[in-house]
């Protein structure tokens, strides 16, 4: 932890569309002593609420939602492009499954006891706000139902006030 710093959220550069949509991000979070990580591609930054807010979404079948549904906190961790066969790995195999984290290489570390990871360049922390099910009735632009919900699999939206903003230094 000693070579991080918090920041204010005034000072973040993270470009949320090249660092979440392009370089991709590991949501995590804790379940009593377990910790799980996914990594995602689709969230973002905002205010909300008079807040400031990511949002992440997750597919029900992902094992790290019953971490998030059941913990008040969850990170967001993002990584220099040369851990981007790392986050493949972490984003295609459960951890359900096996290890995936210590298979990984990756460092788990906690902060304010939310888990993290020490390779990352910068982490978000974040406390749970608000969850609800996308459904397909409210889709308004119904090719977005057809062409990324086949299987009625929608995710689930979560808000997370941004607690934190830690850089690595």
């Amino acid at each position: 932890m000693e070579n991080f710093e918090t920041i204010d959220i005034s000072e973040i550069t993270l470009n949320p569309f090249t660092k979440i949509g392009k370089e991709w991000m590991l949501i995590t979070a804790k379940n009593n002593n377990a910790v799980n990580t996914m990594t995602a591609s689709w969230g973002g930054l905002g205010v909300m609420w008079g807040k400031n807010v990511a949002f992440i979404g997750i597919r029900p079948q992902r094992y790290t939602k019953q971490f998030i549904d059941n913990t008040d906190t969850f990170s967001l961790c993002f990584f220099d492009e040369k851990y981007k066969n790392t986050l493949s790995y972490l984003g295609t195999v459960s951890g359900k499954d096996e290890n995936k984290i210590e298979k990984s290489g990756l460092t788990l570390n906690t902060y304010n006891d939310i888990p993290f990871f020490e390779e990352s360049n910068c982490f978000i922390t974040c406390k749970k706000l608000y969850a609800q099910e996308l459904q397909s009735k409210c889709f308004i632009d119904n090719t977005l139902d057809n062409k990324w919900y086949e299987n009625k699999d929608y995710h689930t939206i979560y808000f997370g006030e941004i607690t934190n903003i830690v850089k690595h230094i």
